[in-house]
């Protein structure tokens, strides 16, 4: 696959109907947990909606989503309470972060974490990332990260993994040449499945990828209490980089 930087986004009209009809069909594992607190329900009814992305509307360049205009964008697909995301965003605060989590708990968890720390530099979606791929224009993103994704155990969910031959193509669509594509999970058999997939792709190449070297965080990493739990449960981590050719 050859892509330009210069190519005009992949946005079509019948697009926006598309997207609208799978928003209000699919549903992808658990939505909800424990009930919201009504400060937490504010946080969803006020503070969301001014930080949420819209895929229905076509879109030319993604910083103009953010107030500082970033010249650099990481997405998280995925981030769960949103610990990684929200210290990203914090540690590094020119850069334009995107977040996908469709589980209301942990949308809400990041929402409190950005608030008391006072970041602004996160948009977030709560639906099917594969939706803001597919509206993001070509080599948009610098960076992206799938941390500790669901494993889906049982054969008959495999399909509904993230990691899979659609989804990469439409994550090397949106990296720019030269970008990070970062991988996480303490679940072997997905971390095969996930090498597996990505060696059909000629366009991503891994960085280190001896096994021990896989073993090793990344150097800005911090753990999370999922990690930590992986750990104490006797499960090894693997950490996997790849860049876009």
């Amino acid at each position: 696959m050859t892509l330009s930087s210069n190519d005009k986004p992949r946005f079509r009209p019948s697009q926006s109907r598309l997207i609208e009809e799978q928003i209000a069909t699919t549903f992808f594992g658990r939505r909800k947990g424990k009930p919201l607190s009504p400060g937490q329900q504010a946080l969803m009814e006020d503070v969301l909606p001014r930080i949420s992305l819209n895929p229905t509307k076509p879109i030319d360049d993604i910083a103009a989503v953010f107030d500082h205009q970033p010249e650099t964008i990481w997405m998280e697909i995925g981030f769960g309470g949103g610990e990684h995301i929200v210290r990203q965003a914090k540690t590094n605060p020119s850069v334009g972060l995107i977040g996908c989590e469709p589980f209301v708990n942990g949308v809400v968890k990041a929402l409190t974490q950005m608030q008391a720390e006072d970041v602004s530099n996160i948009r977030i979606y709560d639906e099917d990332a594969a939706h803001i791929l597919d509206w993001l224009p070509d080599a948009s993103l610098d960076r992206l990260f799938i941390l500790y994704p669901d494993p889906w155990h049982k054969k008959r969910h495999w399909k509904r993994r993230f990691v899979s031959d659609a989804n990469l193509e439409r994550i090397i669509r949106v990296l720019k040449p030269g970008a990070l594509f970062r991988f996480a999970s303490d679940i072997e058999p997905y971390v095969e499945w996930t090498l597996e997939h990505v060696a059909r792709f000629p366009a991503l190449e891994e960085i280190d990828g001896d096994p021990s070297a896989r073993l090793q965080a990344w150097p800005d990493w911090q753990t999370t209490r999922y990690e930590e739990k992986a750990f104490r449960e006797g499960r090894r981590p693997h950490y996997l980089t790849f860049r876009r050719k």
